[in-house]
């Protein structure tokens, strides 16, 4: 990897974090573009990256994340599925899952058409909860088990979160802020521990490649939090669903 590829695929990160089309899918398939090999450093690189659109949440979110108690329980409650789950697949994951192609073009091929069935049928009610303090501990915790699933690439952190949300009641602005802030804590474990199991094998211009990627998602990402939060006010996600299909079509019969 150079510096133009880590720049890509931080601009890659940035867009599609908080989108339901997954971040991770994205840069798997953007790596398998540029031909970038997959070495362990890459996929330390695609779990590290994710930390740097997760800071524009806090970044936007501060004042949520550190003065509201009731909030932050929520998100903590939520973050627990994802912690046990994950620390005890985390070998799994990475060494099968990371870097497989064809598990996220399924993904994001089944993903699309469950997303657009869904928008489809679903409608909000007059009872749904419009704020996240009102969502109550095992909404939350439920919330939760929901985005332990996109421990699959391909399958996407920000869907799983919002689909669960809106099956368990709640409005679509809350709980799109909701899985935002539930990124924070989820980001931020699974950084760590990649990086605590891989960072000492790396190389000084490997934390280069790091710190560039980072910084890029983190500037794109403060652009596609705004502009997901004007989209779901006019639209549903059935244009999201269409082009997680269309993608993993030209993947499968178009992109060698």
């Amino acid at each position: 990897m150079d510096i133009l590829q880590a720049i890509i695929m931080g601009i890659a990160e940035g867009i599609t974090e908080f989108l339901p089309i997954s971040s991770t899918g994205h840069l798997i398939l953007a790596s398998r573009l540029m031909e970038i090999p997959q070495t362990e450093f890459l996929k330390s690189f695609e779990i590290a990256i994710q930390l740097g659109a997760i800071l524009a949440v806090v970044c936007l979110y501060w004042r949520r994340l550190l003065a509201d108690i009731e909030v932050m329980k929520r998100v903590v409650v939520a973050f627990v599925p994802t912690a046990v789950i994950g620390l005890a697949l985390y070998k799994l994951i990475k060494r099968f899952l990371l870097g497989n192609s064809g598990v996220v073009l399924w993904a994001l091929f089944l993903g699309g058409i469950f997303l657009i069935i869904f928008e489809l049928v679903h409608r909000e009610k007059e009872g749904d909860k419009d704020d996240i303090s009102s969502i109550s501990y095992g909404q939350s915790f439920i919330i939760g088990i929901f985005q332990s699933m996109a421990m699959i690439p391909g399958v996407s952190r920000a869907a799983a979160t919002i689909i669960g949300g809106l099956m368990l009641g709640v409005r679509r602005r809350a709980i799109v802020e909701f899985s935002f802030l539930l990124a924070v804590p989820t980001m931020l474990a699974a950084t760590a521990l990649d990086l605590l199991k891989s960072a000492p094998s790396f190389s000084g211009m490997e934390f280069v490649l790091l710190g560039t990627g980072f910084a890029v998602s983190f500037a794109v990402a403060l652009m596609s939090i705004k502009f997901l939060l004007f989209f779901i006010k006019r639209h549903s996600f059935i244009s999201f669903g269409v082009y997680r299909i269309v993608l993993a079509l030209l993947f499968w019969f178009v992109i060698p």
